[in-house]
């Protein structure tokens, strides 16, 4: 996914003279949390602690150091309604000059974080998988449009998603990294059913959904009683997927449905894995 890579890139080679806007403290009710930083040059800025009032004061102040060549340090902002923003909490922030050596690190530590989302591999780059891998772009995940037809990726339209030409997609199920989703919506229900049974294999699977209706689904029990004799492993698989709440099969109504899906699917996933490593470590 490099599109990240390459905004944060390109801001620091255009804006080499800008303040790193961090958020140190939160306490109470604030739009943002620790993990939260900004760029901000004379003209331009890169990211957000959370936007509102807070945020363009601590524009005004980095704007304000860079213009009078002075440092500040640090702020403590009340979050309530004498700057017009009623959160309640409190926010620290502070403001380092960004060096030649600080930009090297901010690159590394967005390579890191983009290497450690979790995997979503869409399968299919037809109308729904390709709105799919377009909703998901803006995501913090790793998204891989997975086909085994080369002109639909050709004609995908999701920018910064990868995309994985293969004629065996069930291979690219058993060498994705734990904590993965699976969406399966290719153009062969026999391809889907061969995916969603690898996936269903695996343990570790964050998310397994299939695009579908009721027969699909009935139609994929039987072949797994018949192919596989593990009809149960159907309890874990979504389908359809997006839920039933809202009757709408247009391929952008089913993306974004689904895309909210997956998002609480992986992250409910990975922070269960973080608590469950914390747990261990206590209990040893």
């Amino acid at each position: 996914m490099p599109a990240a890579r390459e905004d944060l890139r390109d801001f620091l080679r255009g804006e080499p003279d800008c303040i790193l806007v961090e958020v140190t403290g939160a306490v109470g009710s604030t739009p943002r949390d620790t993990d939260a930083w900004m760029l901000v040059s004379k003209s331009r800025s890169f990211s957000t602690i959370g936007g509102g009032q807070l945020e363009y004061m601590a524009i005004d102040q980095a704007r304000r150091a860079l213009r009078q060549s002075q440092s500040v340090a640090t702020m403590s902002i009340p979050l309530g309604p004498e700057i017009g923003q009623c959160c309640g909490g409190r926010v620290g922030l502070s403001f380092t000059a960004v060096t030649s050596e600080l930009a090297d690190e901010l690159i590394a530590r967005a390579d890191d974080e983009i290497a450690q989302r979790p995997h979503v591999y869409v399968f299919g780059a037809g109308h729904v998988g390709d709105a799919l891998a377009l909703a998901l772009s803006l995501a913090p995940l790793r998204t891989i449009l997975v086909d085994t037809r080369e002109d639909e990726l050709a004609a995908s339209r999701a920018s910064g998603v990868e995309t994985c030409l293969t004629a065996m997609p069930e291979a690219i199920v058993r060498n994705a990294p734990a904590g993965s989703a699976f969406v399966i919506l290719t153009h062969d229900h026999a391809l889907d059913f061969l995916i969603a049974m690898e996936a269903l294999r695996r343990d570790d699977a964050a998310y397994v959904g299939m695009i579908g209706s009721k027969t699909k689904r009935a139609t994929f029990r039987n072949w797994l009683s018949r192919e596989v004799g593990r009809p149960e492993l159907l309890d874990r698989l979504v389908c359809p997927i997006g839920g039933t709440a809202i009757k709408d099969k247009r391929p952008a109504v089913i993306a974004m449905l689904a895309a909210a899906e997956i998002m609480v699917a992986v992250l409910s996933f990975g922070a269960g894995a973080i608590s469950g490593k914390h747990k261990l470590k206590a209990d040893e």
